[in-house]
């Protein structure tokens, strides 16, 4: 670790869902602690079902634990209002999904932009521009940066998601499944420029997947089965 105090720091976190009205909750998260320190890179693996995507959602805030708390960098999130949430979001962590989800319309470089959008410091327009190009230059898209998604490949286009979850740099970096819809070379690729920029932002990254491969290139590795850690490793 880099740091003596966890960048994120989870106690007891649980989490439940009603499927139908008048139906058991379903418990799919059980009283998990653990702690992550920055610059840590840290795998999630598990069978489907095991709750690996609902925890990732719960430490990127895109979902609430039904008990248990949730630090990040010190902070509890729990105590944060909905606006302040959104710009942890935006400002402190970075979202890698298996699907893209880039902007069909837009070129690539507007693509990596728009988590800067909602911030609108004086002289902050050049700064990510030129930081957005720089990136794309260091995954091998300095070339593409006007094309559209759809002249891309699906590695190409996942790289611009890399770029984009990277363009404010946050603290934190989570993702789920991101080697999933890519050819085994493809893949291979993303797991290693993953890793570079892992060390190369300092960045904390944390990627839940069933890719062994991908699993084995993080300095740690966690494993969960309904709903629980099993086990630790690095």
């Amino acid at each position: 670790m880099s740091s003596a105090l966890p960048l994120l720091n989870l106690e007891k976190v649980s989490k439940s869902f009603v499927a139908a009205e008048g139906a058991a909750p379903v418990t799919v998260l059980r009283e998990l602690s653990f702690e992550i320190g920055a610059g840590e890179s840290v795998a999630i693996i598990g069978p489907s079902g095991s709750g690996k995507s609902t925890l990732l959602n719960i430490i990127g805030t895109l979902d609430q634990p039904s008990a248990g708390k949730l630090w990040l960098d010190g902070r509890d999130l729990s105590q944060l209002n909905e606006n302040e949430l959104a710009f942890v979001r935006n400002q402190q962590i970075g979202f890698i999904f298996q699907s893209h989800h880039l902007l069909p319309q837009c070129s690539v470089i507007e693509n990596v932009l728009v988590p800067t959008i909602a911030d609108k410091r004086a002289g902050q327009a050049k700064d990510v521009t030129v930081r957005a190009e720089q990136l794309l230059k260091r995954v091998g898209l300095g070339d593409r940066m006007h094309h559209r998604p759809g002249q891309l490949s699906g590695g190409e286009r996942q790289r611009v998601a890399v770029v984009r979850a990277l363009i404010n740099q946050p603290k934190l970096l989570l993702a789920d499944e991101p080697t999933g819809a890519l050819d085994r070379a493809s893949a291979q690729g993303l797991a290693q420029l993953l890793v570079e920029l892992n060390r190369e932002e300092k960045v904390t990254l944390i990627v839940v997947t069933h890719a062994i491969n991908l699993a084995r290139q993080m300095g740690r590795l966690v494993e969960m089965r309904d709903g629980q850690l099993v086990s630790t490793l690095g």
